[in-house]
């Protein structure tokens, strides 16, 4: 009896050491799931970080791209500017030149109608004095200048001759 109740005394310890070793193994094997589950997670952000980051690489680059086509597209605004303001100032130069020969025209042109009409005044004087050229009628002295017309300033005045 006594070896029987050793034997069941040493069967109850074995069983509560079964237990207890039960007990152990599922906590070590929960203890290896969430393990696994977290290493999987790190795998998993591992493998995440280097997606995100193989992505910022890139589009570092297609900003630093941007970036230069950016710039390039400033220097030729820059440039287009630049050239619209030397052709403006050409331009400028220019309109005043035409001014200027309009100017220079519209002079030669009374000059040359007062010149006319001094010559049309002594064609008179010669004439009553000797009948020898005939006046120059109105429309011939207007389709000389039918050609070219006066704007700007007011023509001088005739000048009149008086014989003393």
């Amino acid at each position: 009896e006594v070896q029987v109740d050793e034997l069941q005394r040493l069967l109850a310890g074995m069983e509560k050491e079964h237990r207890s070793l039960l007990l152990k193994m599922k906590e070590g094997e929960a203890e290896l799931a969430r393990l696994r589950s977290v290493e999987g997670d790190k795998l998993a952000e591992q493998d995440r970080s280097a997606q995100l980051e193989k992505e910022v690489a890139m589009l570092r680059e297609k900003i630093h791209h941007l970036d230069d086509m950016l710039k390039s597209q400033q220097r030729k605004v820059r440039q287009m500017i630049e050239q619209l303001q030397n052709s403006k100032t050409v331009i400028q130069a220019k309109d005043a030149m035409i001014q200027e020969l309009k100017e220079r025209r519209l002079h030669l042109l009374q000059n040359l109608e007062m010149h006319d009409r001094i010559e049309h005044l002594i064609e008179k004087q010669v004439s009553r004095g000797g009948h020898s050229s005939r006046a120059r009628s109105k429309s011939e002295y207007v389709s000389r200048y039918a050609g070219s017309t006066l704007t700007g300033p007011k023509p001088l005045p005739l000048i009149r001759v008086v014989e003393t």
